[in-house]
């Protein structure tokens, strides 16, 4: 249950003629605690809670655990989540054996477009998009408990 990931800022909205799927995402935390955040999701009609560890000294592999939970109970306990809360449109891009995931936020973190690329362990071979700017892994302004308690917009 290792989730190992480099994050990216994005420099254009070229992505969006590449991807191959778009949904809305709305989240809250229960906790947002760096070393154990948990988290509320509604992505579409489906709804999910995550727990997150802490991250390693390279910011891109921590524990992660996810199970789907019914859309209506994940609404009644996003009514419970820290203020702040997190909007964006999530984009999934193809590169050669990677998914990336754009997300373009909105509300308080609007102008914010950051790319997360999962990979089998750290040291995978990226093959990057002319799109994809300066990385930010392990940078913990950048990971969405943070955002959720100090907007972009606010940066």
């Amino acid at each position: 249950m290792l989730e190992i990931e480099r994050k990216y800022l994005v420099t254009s909205l070229d992505f969006i003629k590449e991807a191959h799927s778009q949904n809305e995402i709305a989240q809250g935390y229960l906790n947002s605690n760096p070393e154990r955040a948990v988290r509320i999701r509604i992505k579409g009609d489906k709804g999910y809670i995550t727990i997150k560890g802490i991250s390693n000294a390279s910011g891109a592999t921590r524990f992660e655990w996810e199970k789907e939970i019914p859309v209506d109970e994940a609404r009644q306990l996003m009514q419970l989540c820290e203020n702040g809360g997190i909007e964006k449109t999530r984009y999934e891009v193809r590169s050669g054996l990677h998914s990336i995931e754009v997300d373009v936020f909105h509300g308080n973190n609007q102008g914010l477009i950051m790319a997360e690329i999962e990979l089998k362990n750290e040291n995978d071979t990226i093959i990057k998009p002319h799109w994809l700017g300066t990385e930010v892994t392990g940078d913990p302004r950048y990971y969405n408990s943070y955002l959720n308690a100090n907007p972009y917009k606010s940066w």
